[in-house]
């Protein structure tokens, strides 16, 4: 097994703990975890095709691994949702997602379900994503170091600013300048995936304490009421 296999193993079973904990602590109807819990399958699925894992012949694993692409701004912004906090912020965030997906549409009628219209909409996907994991991440950080709470979140936001950062690197390294060592990038976008996924479900973990918590907060108050 060469070395890209090996670390493209262990990102797959990074990939899957995500899924498993969303499943096992029963997120998986919580709020806007269900986008998270859907992109993980997705993102697993393209990992296993990637390595031949799965085989289920050169164009449905073509077709499906644009399909990835094509569908991982609006899970992922989906799934930002669970972090905003007025409802002003949650109808703009609403519009963002809406605008994109008719970009994506746009995109599609323009240059077809195509790698071409790859190219075109991760760009604008990552920078938007980035943006949102950036404000969020900036304000969990300092609820968690000024009050000792929403660790979770802050874990949360800090695994997806660092996957998409290191994945706009990517982006640029191989759909951008067409870098001719494939091999390299591909180790990269392992490398960063494990590691974005042990950090975020760490913060799952953590998450889902304070969400138990404030559910016994709600039971305790309807008793009193």
């Amino acid at each position: 097994m060469s070395w890209n296999s090996t670390i493209g193993l262990i990102s797959s079973i990074a990939l899957f703990l995500p899924i498993l904990f969303i499943l096992v602590l029963r997120l998986s109807t919580y709020r806007t975890f269900p986008a998270l819990l859907v992109y993980y399958i997705i993102v697993l699925i393209h990992n296993l095709l990637t390595l031949k894992y799965l085989t289920p012949g050169q164009e449905v694993t073509h077709y499906l691994g644009i399909a990835n692409n094509f569908l991982d701004t609006p899970l992922m912004l989906t799934f930002l949702i669970y972090f905003s906090t007025s409802a002003v912020f949650l109808r703009r965030m609403k519009i963002v997602i809406a605008c994109f997906i008719v970009f994506e549409l746009v995109v599609i009628a323009w240059k077809g379900f195509s790698v071409d219209a790859i190219t075109i909409i991760i760009g604008p996907g990552l920078i938007t994503v980035i943006g949102f994991c950036i404000h969020f991440f900036v304000r969990q950080s300092k609820i968690t170091i000024m009050h000792g709470k929403a660790t979770g979140k802050a874990l949360i936001s800090a695994s997806l600013l660092f996957a998409y950062g290191c994945y706009t690197i990517i982006y640029l390294m191989y759909y951008v300048f067409k870098t001719p060592y494939v091999a390299d990038t591909f180790l990269i976008y392992f490398l960063v995936t494990t590691f974005s996924s042990l950090l975020l479900s760490a913060g799952i973990i953590i998450e889902r304490r304070r969400v138990q918590k404030l559910n016994e907060v709600k039971v305790a108050r309807k008793e009193l009421a």
